[in-house]
This record gives C-alpha cells, structure tokens and sequence, in this order.
C-alpha cells in the first residue's frame, strides 16, 4: 500500500474507503447526536482533555492527547459556523462532539481500508474483502468509537497496521505503528514483543527499536509536560498501571459467565457464525490454517488488553484484523465468492 500504485489500484482503495466511511457514517452519526454523556466518564473527559483541562481527568486517560488535540483543532472552524447558523451552540460542546465524530469516523474508514489490503494479502477475493470490511465496521463498537468523543480510533487503527505491516512487510506501516502506539494507549507495551518478533519482516530489529525509543521519548515528553503543567506526581502513572492488575480476576469471571459470552458474541454479532463452516472431523478449516502462529498470538495480545480493562467487548474489538481475514476467506473458499455477484463452486 505504501509502494508505488497504479491509477486503478489507487480507484480501488478509494471506493473502499468510500465504502467503509459510507458504513459508518450514519449509524456514527445517530450516537454522535442521541448519546447520553451523563454516564460516560471516557467520553467527558477526552471533552476536558480537547479544551486543555487535565487536571480532573483520571491518570488512565490523562496522556492519550493525540485524538483530543486533533477533534479541538477541527472545532475551532466548526465553531465559527456554528455561530452563524446556531449562535445558542456555539459556546456549547457541540463543535467539539461534532469534531470528534468525524475525526474518529475518518480514522475508523481508514481502519477499514487497511483490513480490506491485510484481507487481500492473504488470498481473499476483492468481493470478500469488501464483504469483511462491512462486517467488521457493523459492530456496535466501531459505531459507538466513531460516533463519540473517545481515542479508541487511533488505537484500532494502531493494531490494523500492525498486522498489515507484519503480513506485507512494509516499513513505513511499522513506523506508524512504534511511533503513534505509545501515545495512542499504555497498553501499547504488550503488543511490543509481537511487533518485535513478527515485524521483522518489515523492519529489522535494531530498526525497530530506534523507532520505539523514538516514540517513547515523544511520550515521555508529553506525560512530563502534563504532569508539570498540573503538578502531578509521576509515581501516580506507576501506581495506576499496577492497580490494573487487579482487573483480572473480575474480568475472567465475567468472561465466564453468560453475560460474558454474550458480550463477546456481541462484538461481530451473527458475522461469528461464519467461521464454523469449513471444520470437520480430524482437518482444520482453511481459514484457520492460513492464519497461523502470528493471528494466534496477535489474539493472545488482545485477550491481554481485555484481562486487564475489564471492557471485554470494547477490547475484544482490537483483534478486528484477525476476525476480517477469517470471515473473507470463508467467503473466498467455502462460499466460492470469488467475483462480485458470481459465485463459484467451493473448494
């Protein structure tokens, strides 16, 4: 994706990208404008984070800056017209919410582009690559991430291009992905030794780890001047992290339980279904058998995150890439779609 590309390869992820921002942006935009923010303690404060105000957000959330600056950024514009237009909303968080929703829409379409080109490396059809993209973006979480003021967004996008980069071999997608990881989320530290024994493709170790000093130092730096800017202590960042282990326990036994089960049903919805075709007695589906070792542990990584955040379908949703190359494989192989509107006989 980051080579030279043809004029119809460019026509082509264009139209994707059009699909997946047309997916989106409806569904986004019915929870931008009905959402009740009275219970959502993310979403107020990543809206005090855009307006500069940190010292009442939770440490959690208080360094993840990068979507807030970017959704105040977009607002200042929005707020001029809104003061032509809807003078009683301009000095509301209305610019503000509206930003946020189409920052994160945009990244969230992004997302999908890059799990169409993961999909296609793999050996699915166009048709099914497309097909996943739309099963993938019809989650309730990718509407509920694009639609509100969260950061979620740049953290999926992180792990899109993370799995793309380790299948394709593209360096640049890993640079991204070593430098916007470490200020997307914290949590970025357990996909590092994936990245490190799976990005070799892309980029050599030494390379590797260049890029995350790189992107450490940029944290760090921003961290430092938050904390001195508000005067807090930075042991509170070391105490936090370690009080997220406690999270587990709660997390395993909600994960067995039904409400559990169906939180993470809930996540694809009945798109899960697809995936039991294709197994049968002594031989393993095909789908399953081209993943390998690195889907496995990539899914492992996302099981860290849902452990340790207690949000199990919020977490679970980072292993999107994995789940997208499955579902368009089983459309390519055991449904014979291999052409649009034309499906063959299966394999």
């Amino acid at each position: 994706m980051f080579k030279q590309i043809g004029r119809s390869r460019w026509r082509e992820m264009v139209l994707v990208y059009l699909l997946a921002l047309g997916v989106l942006a409806g569904p986004a935009y019915t929870m931008y404008v009905h959402y009740d923010f009275s219970h959502s303690l993310d979403t107020r404060s990543y809206l005090r984070i855009a307006r500069g105000e940190f010292a009442d957000v939770n440490v959690t959330r208080r360094y993840r800056v990068l979507i807030p600056a970017a959704a105040a950024a977009i607002a200042w514009p929005l707020e001029q017209v809104y003061a032509r237009i809807w003078p009683q909303r301009a000095t509301t968080d209305w610019p503000l919410r509206l930003a946020f929703y189409l920052l994160n829409t945009l990244l969230m379409a992004g997302t999908g582009l890059i799990l169409y080109e993961t999909c296609r490396l793999y050996g699915a059809s166009v048709a099914a690559a497309a097909l996943a993209v739309v099963a993938v973006l019809c989650s309730r979480w990718a509407v509920y991430t694009s639609g509100l003021p969260l950061v979620d967004s740049l953290y999926i996008l992180v792990f899109a291009l993370a799995f793309y980069a380790a299948r394709s071999g593209s360096g640049a997608a890993l640079v991204w992905v070593l430098l916007l990881g470490w200020l997307a989320k914290e949590s970025f530290v357990f996909l590092v030794p994936w990245l490190l024994v799976f990005g070799r493709r892309a980029l050599r170790w030494p390379v590797q780890l260049v890029w995350l000093f790189l992107g450490a130092a940029l944290a760090f730096g921003v961290r430092y001047w938050i904390d001195t800017r508000i005067g807090a202590p930075p042991a509170a960042s070391v105490q936090n992290a370690l009080n997220h282990v406690e999270n587990v326990g709660y997390s395993l036994r909600r994960l067995l339980s039904v409400k559990g089960v169906g939180e993470l049903f809930s996540v694809f919805g009945f798109f899960w279904l697809a995936l039991l075709l294709g197994w049968r007695k002594g031989k393993l589906p095909y789908w399953f058998t081209q993943l390998g070792w690195s889907s496995e542990t990539f899914v492992a990584v996302v099981v860290v995150h849902m452990l340790l955040s207690s949000d199990l379908g919020r977490m679970g949703f980072l292993a999107a890439p994995v789940f997208a190359v499955a579902f368009a494989l089983v459309l390519t192989h055991q449904l014979g779609i291999k052409q649009l509107g034309v499906p063959t006989s299966t394999e």
